[in-house]
């Protein structure tokens, strides 16, 4: 038998056990609805049925023989459905409705073989299509599989009697840490005690006006966590080439003026630091991605493949409005708003935090920014979880000397968990690096 001659996967037996269990028992199909839907039934009359069931649960109505009866014979489908015999039967199918789960998963089981069957079709028949770029040909079944991957994410409740334990474990393991720290350290000291370090399932927003130093300020963090603290970083670059990026870390470890290295201008002194910088930065776990225009789903592809295969503990994008949204048809803060949901839902699903950079509006120039002024889109304030500003006035006055330093602010504007504030700190303009500020 060819696989075209093949039946798609199904268990007619599994379906009307669940349907019949569900008619003994109404207050399974909350339990039910984290597997179930309509059309993951494989009988159109077994679809036509659960319809019915949902229709009646949306309105507090208790189903059962009569009144599903009569909901389907209001929508007109109740011969579609196999009529009062047919659900009269369903019953009969099981005896209790104590395995309704089990019988759950193996309905949606044999929907997810269907859809993979149904994806792995589409993906040769335009493999085949010569018209169809190839790059397209791969966006689209990576893009599927994705949405059969979200499909199958079925959702937990958890007790108390789960929850307690492991929430008095974190606790007590806060209190024997010596550190103020429990996240991934910024290296800005008072935006760590602000903030306790970024923390897992955390988008993280840091908005400036051009030429703020956006960054200067993503580097400066991803030097202290990788180089430093040796954490596994990613880093992607939207806008700077990575040998642009190398320039500047190098610049910035080795405290040396970064146009003085990109002139060539240098001694044996200098020489040797950087040698002594580029020693330290050889094996830290710092992985640049430098792709423009990096389409939204390539993202979180790679970012997936980071997680499985460096266990990357935090990414850095450098710029939001630079992804691009596989949704070129809606309008750009649409877009926007779709790739801010999917960030958001990135740190969750690999349970790290994301630090995003993106632009202010113009219009807050000479006056320090706020949530208001986050471009393109009011999503990007709804899904963060931290929200910072950077902002300097323009004239602002540098220290005297070689090493000139420009006093600058670093708003916190939003978080979730914690305060809100202003941390000051230090910008020095010929290594494009933030440090803390001196305390008095």
């Amino acid at each position: 038998m060819s696989l075209k001659d093949k039946v798609p996967p199904h268990n007619l037996e599994a379906e009307a056990a669940t349907l019949g269990a569900l008619l003994l028992d109404w207050d399974a199909v909350g339990e039910v609805l984290t597997y179930l839907r309509p059309e993951r039934f494989y009988s159109l009359q077994n679809q036509k049925i659960f319809t019915a069931i949902l229709s009646l649960y949306s309105k507090s109505i208790r189903g059962d023989l009569l009144t599903i009866q009569d909901e389907l014979r209001q929508t007109g489908e109740l011969d579609a459905a196999g009529g009062t015999v047919y659900l009269a039967s369903l019953t009969d199918k099981v005896p209790t409705s104590a395995n309704v789960l089990y019988y759950a998963k193996i309905v949606f089981d044999n929907f997810i073989r269907r859809e993979l069957i149904h994806v792995s079709s589409n993906i040769v028949s335009q493999s085949h299509d010569e018209t169809i770029d190839s790059r397209a040909v791969l966006e689209e079944a990576q893009k599927q599989i994705f949405d059969l991957t979200d499909s199958n994410q079925t959702t937990t409740i958890k007790t108390m009697q789960f929850e307690i334990p492991q929430t008095i474990e974190m606790i007590e393991k806060l209190v024997h840490d010596k550190s103020d720290l429990n996240g991934i350290p910024s290296g800005l000291a008072d935006l760590d005690t602000m903030t306790s370090g970024f923390h897992g399932q955390e988008l993280i927003i840091i908005g400036a006006r051009p030429s703020m130093g956006k960054t200067a300020m993503a580097l400066t963090m991803a030097q202290n966590v990788a180089i430093e603290k040796r954490i596994p970083t990613a880093f992607f670059s939207l806008e700077m080439s990575d040998k642009q990026l190398m320039m500047r870390l190098i610049a910035q470890e080795a405290r040396l003026p970064s146009e003085k290295i990109r002139a060539g201008r240098l001694n044996y002194a200098d020489l040797q630091q950087i040698q002594d910088a580029a020693a330290r930065i050889y094996d830290a776990p710092l992985y640049i991605v430098d792709t423009p225009n990096m389409k939204l789903l390539d993202l979180r592809a790679m970012a997936r493949r980071f997680k499985a295969m460096q266990n990357i503990q935090i990414i850095f994008i450098d710029y939001i409005t630079l992804i691009q949204s596989e949704n070129t048809m809606i309008p750009r803060h649409e877009q926007i708003a779709e790739i801010s949901r999917s960030l958001k839902s990135l740190a969750r699903e690999l349970d790290i935090p994301v630090v995003v950079l993106s632009q202010v509006k113009r219009d807050s120039e000479g006056r320090e920014p706020n949530l208001a002024d986050l471009r393109e889109s009011g999503s990007i304030e709804q899904d963060a979880d931290v929200i910072m500003f950077i902002h300097r006035d323009r004239e602002e006055s540098r220290s005297e000397g070689p090493l000139q330093t420009i006093e600058s602010k670093l708003i916190l504007a939003k978080q979730r968990n914690g305060p809100i504030g202003t941390v000051k700190m230090q910008f020095i303009p010929s290594y494009t690096r933030f440090e803390n500020a001196a305390h008095e």
